[in-house]
């Protein structure tokens, strides 16, 4: 087995699926792989994939694991973790085909269950990748050598980090290294890991709160006008102040501003960027705080897109004083091994609320045109409502 743990997981999508289950148990999705690197994938590639998604109906929730997501995150409810340690990866859902070169993933079933696959799917077919077209990477001693010096040089930025680089890892070994190394030279920098099962393994925190696919699908549930707000509140509903940090930027920033009011810039304890220019959108967050009352200082924005030593410096540079802020880092943490790191995504692209008479498309804007993901027809759709250009 390539996985060993079913938390081996983004934080978010555990704490989504609990948002889920509570609030739309019986709502459908469907996700597609987008191979946004143009990667040629070596003959076989699709059979090994499907043996490695077949041996994930192995993994459980373990009676350990269970307490410990008890303990560290008491605001998901027992009866969550009960389901949690109930359920079981279903490779029914997970359709895997290859042509030629070409990969296809498709994945459909009930919200609460297909949320979890994105990750490990991509965790899975980046480390098959590595593997099958036999390319070597540097060694372990290169690796901790590389992470060493990139926490070291973090650190004198006087800033945290949290890493954020299970999707595009090299490989789950990789991974532990890149954590164990963070954790025994980053003290005072190094916060977390988006990993649960690796925040678990080296006592760190887990990080995350939620992703993109949450306001996807109150945009099919609710319209695009009401996805922002609605995705807030029912995240309200659900936390009550816990895991306060809003993902701003699916259909533009410009737009998620409009709907950030001031309950919500008063509760939510900052936002996360993620696409686009990070000073325009640090200049456009610390002036919406000053307008709503609120001292930007007293709030933290996490960077969090395709982020290096330059471009977080750069950051810093212009942040410091003016908002609290931190990072989240990933590909460039786990997948710095002296090779082309893979560009790929897994995203819903249908769903099916509750009730609704036929699936519904979604799409992501976000702040650069390059990450529209989505049917073209229904990208402009939401431009002309939301009154994008």
């Amino acid at each position: 087995m390539i996985l060993t743990s079913i938390l081996d997981n983004d934080f978010y999508k555990f704490t989504m699926q609990h948002g889920v289950i509570k609030l739309f148990p019986k709502a459908r999705a469907r996700y597609t792989f987008i191979n946004r690197g143009r990667h040629a994938f070596p003959p076989g590639f699709a059979e090994a994939l499907k043996a490695a998604v077949n041996d994930m109906t192995k993994l459980q929730l373990t009676p350990e694991e269970k307490e410990y997501l008890a303990v560290t995150c008491p605001y998901l409810d027992p009866t969550y973790l009960d389901f949690l340690q109930g359920y079981r990866y279903d490779p029914s859902e997970v359709h895997i085909t290859q042509h030629g070169q070409d990969l296809e993933v498709l994945t459909s079933g009930y919200w609460y269950r297909t949320i979890l696959w994105e990750v490990p799917l991509m965790s899975l077919i980046c480390e098959l990748y590595y593997q099958l077209t036999g390319e070597e990477r540097v060694g372990d001693a290169e690796v901790i050598k590389i992470t060493k010096d990139k926490i070291e040089k973090y650190k004198a930025l006087h800033i945290t980090i949290a890493e954020f680089g299970t999707r595009r890892r090299y490989s789950l070994d990789v991974h532990r290294l890149v954590v164990e190394t963070l954790k025994q030279y980053g003290a005072g920098t190094f916060v977390g890991t988006s990993n649960v099962y690796l925040a678990m393994q080296y006592g760190v925190k887990p990080v995350g709160t939620h992703a993109h696919e949450w306001f996807m699908f109150h945009a099919a549930k609710y319209g695009f006008k009401m996805a922002n707000m609605l995705g807030l509140e029912n995240w309200v509903q659900i936390y009550r102040g816990d895991l306060g940090i809003a993902l701003s930027d699916t259909y533009t920033s410009t737009v998620f501003f409009e709907q950030f009011d001031k309950k919500f810039a008063k509760l939510f304890d900052g936002v996360r960027h993620d696409s686009g220019d990070p000073i325009l959108f640090a200049e456009r967050t610390i002036a919406h705080y000053k307008k709503m009352g609120v001292d930007p200082v007293s709030k933290t924005i996490i960077f969090s897109d395709g982020l290096d030593y330059e471009k977080v410096a750069h950051i810093v540079e212009y942040c410091r004083g003016k908002i609290g802020l931190s990072f989240g880092i990933g590909t460039d943490f786990t997948n710095d091994v002296g090779l082309p790191a893979m560009n790929i995504v897994i995203k819903m692209y249908e769903a099916l609320p509750e009730n609704a008479p036929r699936w519904t498309e979604v799409i992501k804007l976000s702040d650069a045109s390059g990450k529209y993901t989505g049917d073209p027809k229904m990208i402009a759709l939401a431009k002309e409502m939301l009154d994008i250009p």
